[in-house]
């Protein structure tokens, strides 16, 4: 029974948090004692659910009880509050906005752009500041102390917690498609634990990315990121085997591709490019487009998708893009020309600690031959992953390339 609850507590977590915490910001107007007063709640959950059972409604549970929470508290610190900068609510009613309102919040134009992403990705989505930190690939401490300035500007400045009116949308854009992008991404090759998809990650940021689309059709960027995300997620059923081995792209099998999906996809990309320059989310979508239309591994157009990268590292460079087009340049000039491209981003420091640099490195080697030298960048690889799915791949790859040395 008590692992029971904890799973379920657990699955309401990855699932609910951000609704929870959006709902009880509304009643606080406090940010931080939002925060607290929804861990109090998930807190309770675990006390009171092994004794009255997992609510048919777990997120309206937890809501109920963070604010009542909230309520206690606002009762006894009602003098002091009164002299406090507090949120400023948007008038109406709670619902399923909420979410949505608490995003433009954290992506107010007063806040930096990595605080706007770092601060949606730990309130909205309820990731742990060591999983930020990650996904910025910064220190745990860095990150701590980016969201905890986030949070204090948001109380001075009084940020209101609102969707902003459509003659406001534009100008937090570009930050709240960034957020809801690293949502996905997050979701989509999770950090750490034992799943490979974190989907309530994923189908989050789908269900921003659509909602963002309803409120902007004609907005190209919001158009074409909902594409690429449609694009990735239509493979996510066949990212991983039965027994939860990592399948990669050569190895899925596309007859299980979800069709519809892709349909949507090429549609939204299409209209997204229809009149206007590429957006990044453009061109990431056009290269996504180009392996969910070729009917097999080998005959991917790896010269195009070359050539995309080249456009998307004019658009957007940043070190992850650059490491993306060295191993399309390795796919279409040969693992020898990849290699080199890596090795150029030795020396970047934000991919120190990234993971997929030493496991890209590490497949070139081995396509090479050179199988003590993989077995080196594999080692490193396995160092700087946390997932578990993600570390037995390259453990299985690791175990291959010794024996042949």
């Amino acid at each position: 029974m008590a692992d029971a609850v904890a799973a379920a507590v657990a699955e309401a977590h990855r699932r609910e948090w951000g609704r929870v915490l959006a709902a009880t910001a509304r009643l606080t107007r406090d940010l931080d004692l939002a925060e607290e007063c929804t861990q109090d709640a998930y807190a309770k959950a675990l006390e009171n659910w092994p004794h009255s059972g997992v609510p048919a409604r777990p997120a309206a549970w937890l809501t109920t009880v963070a604010k009542h929470r909230a309520l206690d508290v606002l009762r006894r610190e009602s003098t002091l509050r009164r002299a406090l900068p507090l949120l400023v609510t948007e008038a109406g009613p709670a619902g399923a906005e909420d979410p949505l309102r608490l995003v433009f919040t954290c992506c107010h134009p007063a806040l930096s752009r990595d605080a706007q992403v770092a601060l949606t990705l730990r309130l909205v989505c309820g990731l742990s500041t060591a999983e930020v930190a990650r996904a910025f690939l910064v220190p745990e401490p860095t990150m701590a102390a980016r969201v905890t300035r986030a949070k204090k500007k948001i109380a001075t400045a009084r940020i209101p917690f609102r969707v902003p009116p459509p003659d406001r949308l534009a100008e937090r854009l570009d930050a709240v498609l960034e957020v809801v992008h690293l949502v996905y991404t997050t979701g989509h090759a999770a950090p750490t634990g034992p799943e490979l998809v974190r989907r309530d990650l994923t189908d989050a940021a789908l269900a921003l990315a659509r909602t963002l689309h309803r409120l902007m059709p004609r907005e190209p960027a919001a158009t074409a990121l909902l594409a690429l995300l449609l694009f990735i997620d239509a493979r996510r059923d066949t990212r991983v085997s039965p027994d939860g081995r990592l399948l990669l792209l050569a190895e899925q099998d596309r007859s299980r591709w979800d069709a519809a999906r892709i349909a949507e996809g090429t549609r939204l990309l299409t209209a997204a490019l229809r009149n206007h320059p590429p957006t990044r989310f453009a061109v990431e979508a056009a290269i996504a487009a180009v392996h969910a239309e070729a009917p097999s591994w080998a005959a991917t157009d790896w010269t195009e998708i070359a050539g995309l990268y080249d456009v998307l590292l004019g658009l957007w460079p940043s070190p992850v893009v650059a490491l993306n087009r060295a191993v399309a340049l390795g796919m279409r000039d040969g693992p020898r020309a990849g290699l080199a491209a890596l090795d150029r981003l030795l020396a970047e420091p934000s991919l120190a600690t990234y993971g997929y640099l030493s496991a890209a490195r590490a497949d070139f080697l081995r396509r090479l031959g050179d199988y003590p030298a993989a077995a080196e960048a594999y080692r490193e690889a396995i160092a700087l992953t946390a997932n578990d799915v993600e570390r037995a791949f390259l453990a299985t790859r690791l175990a291959e390339v010794t024996a042949l040395r």
